[in-house]
């Protein structure tokens, strides 16, 4: 094993110990000692992988992608690019998103942006991937004549705009009832953008 591979696993590991214990105290009250702690190594090594909180929180924000990936790729079973779109968009307004990264850490590092370019600058990187990945499903479909929707871009956009905007409301809806109410209602208009019922 070469120590590339080495220092990206133990990066790995001090980026999920910073997960775990930002989704328990908040990021504001993660510290270098705790992760070494959690990871029962000391404190100058987590300093070698990373050298400061910000490079962390990159790595953080690194680590959501990762996660929001798996919204992307859903199983195998989908063999036509239509299906697989839909199967995308299902996911997009559901709890997958929960299941993969916590609200509370996602927004902890959207509010990081107002005060760190570098944050804001790499958490606007995230949001253009994902919007890319969808425009490139939809561009999929308009290319194979699947869906009248002409714009993957202009499409990818409106229905990110859509699931930012639902999901900021929804975590403040406690009645799961309401929630699901709302969050159909969201999911048909996002289906409409590319021409299609939900």
């Amino acid at each position: 094993m070469g120590r590339k591979s080495l220092k990206e696993g133990q990066q790995k590991k001090i980026i999920q110990a910073f997960y775990d214990i930002a989704r328990i105290e908040g990021i504001e009250n993660v510290s270098f000692g705790k992760i070494a702690k959690e990871l029962d190594m000391h404190q100058s090594l987590v300093v070698h992988y990373f050298s400061n909180k910000d490079e962390m929180l990159l790595g953080l924000i690194d680590f959501i992608l990762t996660g929001y990936q798996n919204v992307y790729e859903p199983q195998d079973e989908y063999q036509d690019p239509l299906s697989k779109l839909k199967a995308v968009l299902e996911n997009i307004f559901s709890r997958k998103w929960n299941s993969y990264v916590d609200d509370s850490i996602f927004y902890n590092c959207f509010a990081l942006i107002f005060r760190n370019e570098k944050i804001r600058d790499h958490f606007r990187d995230l949001h253009v991937l994902l919007r890319k990945w969808l425009e490139k499903l939809i561009q999929n479909c308009i290319d194979q004549k699947l869906i009248i929707t002409q714009d993957a871009e202009e499409a990818a956009d409106i229905i990110f705009v859509i699931s930012d905007g639902a999901y900021y409301y929804l975590s403040m809806i406690a009645d799961q009832d309401l929630y699901n109410k709302h969050l159909e209602r969201y999911k048909r208009e996002a289906f409409k953008v590319l021409g299609f019922s939900s």
